[in-house]
């Protein structure tokens, strides 16, 4: 598209973004539209535009606020790499890249699938590829337009003290697959409002990009390793929806005389198709290193019945899980209603809970 002008919206939740693709220099402005959680206009520009479409508030103004970078087919983006989710349509910043092991179902050996296995479902011979992953922060202006869509509290932590079911949450940290990311440029020097970007990031005019990691973001990092790192990732597509799972071991507490090891799990589901699906049911089941096999059924997820759509094609979340072993997988199906009635069923891939055989010190909260 470099060499001709036009003009590109993207529309998700009530969030709109436009791209303007100018053929002389390549530049690519990025704009969003005014109001409540607006980008601030960027400093060498005083350009307004107006986006016209017949789902947009009237009055809404687009303001240029950085200019959009090819994005890397290549190689991985550095800590302070601002970009924009090509899917949620948030403004964020890598912290930092994980290298994890990628299981995709859809491309799996054309071997036919394993005979069922004791814990009662069957299994594929699914190769693991290397596959770049982010932990971001996302812009708190822009988590009110995705909270219908993504949670925004994903990454929690076991608290520091005796119940073992306590949990705390921090805002604004997601994980973000490579292929998620629309790179660009401001000239901000605090492009991203999030109450750790400056404790974590310092501008640095002479470096690409110009945001460097400090000290606290580099021990941080070290500290919370065992519970934040992003190591395997499954996937796996049924009637054009693909779900997606990425487990984190959580670590373990005592409880009654016994160990209680915990995991969260991040699940995505995305719509590929240009029909309209809604989640009604989910059905899981979990097995235990100790031999137990839960079966849980349930209304939705998170108190949620997600619409996907052509518009609003996708829905994240995450849940928590707790074994009395240290090991353990879970499996399952997500239930779909067609704007029929009718009813299909969606596979959850197969994915193991372990936990971390160099377990040290317990995950820190945000107090340095």
């Amino acid at each position: 598209m470099a060499g001709c002008a036009a003009r590109r919206a993207l529309t998700v939740g009530s969030r709109w973004w436009s791209r303007s693709l100018t053929g002389a220099r390549g530049s690519r402005p990025l704009c969003a539209a005014g109001g409540a959680g607006a980008f601030p206009p960027a400093a060498n520009t005083t350009t307004r535009r107006h986006l016209s479409s017949r789902n947009r508030p009237e009055g809404k103004v687009l303001e240029t606020v950085g200019v959009f970078e090819v994005p890397k087919q290549n190689g991985k983006y550095e800590t302070g790499q601002l970009f924009l989710h090509s899917v949620f349509g948030y403004r964020g910043v890598v912290l930092f890249p994980w290298q994890a092991r990628l299981y995709d179902r859809d491309v799996a050996s054309a071997a036919p699938e394993k005979a069922e296995n004791p814990a009662g479902h069957g299994s594929k011979e699914v190769k693991g590829k290397t596959h770049t992953y982010y932990q971001v922060l996302i812009d708190a202006r822009d988590c009110p337009h995705i909270s219908q869509r993504s949670q925004t509290e994903a990454v929690t932590f076991l608290a520091n003290h005796d119940d073992s079911r306590a949990l705390y949450a921090i805002p604004g940290l997601d994980y973000v697959s490579h292929e998620d990311i629309l790179p660009y440029t401001s000239t901000d020097q605090v492009p991203i409002q999030h109450e750790l970007f400056e404790r974590f990031l310092l501008y640095d005019q002479t470096k690409a990009p110009p945001f460097v990691a400090r000290e606290t973001l580099r021990a941080w990092q070290e500290k919370n390793h065992p519970w934040l790192e992003l190591s395997d990732v499954h996937r796996e597509t049924t009637e054009n929806i693909r779900v997606t799972v990425i487990p984190f071991y959580m670590g373990m507490r005592e409880a009654q005389n016994s160990h209680v090891y915990w995991w969260r799990y991040c699940i995505r589901l995305e719509n590929l198709d240009s029909d309209v699906v809604q989640l009604r049911e989910r059905h899981w089941r979990i097995f235990s290193l100790s031999g137990t096999l839960e079966t849980v059924r349930g209304r939705g997820v998170v108190g949620r019945e997600p619409v996907l759509s052509k518009e609003q094609p996708a829905f994240q979340y995450s849940s928590h899980v707790s074994l009395q072993a240290s090991s353990g997988h879970m499996w399952g199906t997500f239930r779909f209603e067609r704007p029929d009635g009718s009813h299909f069923d969606v596979r959850i891939p197969p994915f193991s809970l372990e936990s971390n055989k160099d377990e040290k010190t317990p995950p820190s909260g945000l107090h340095w």
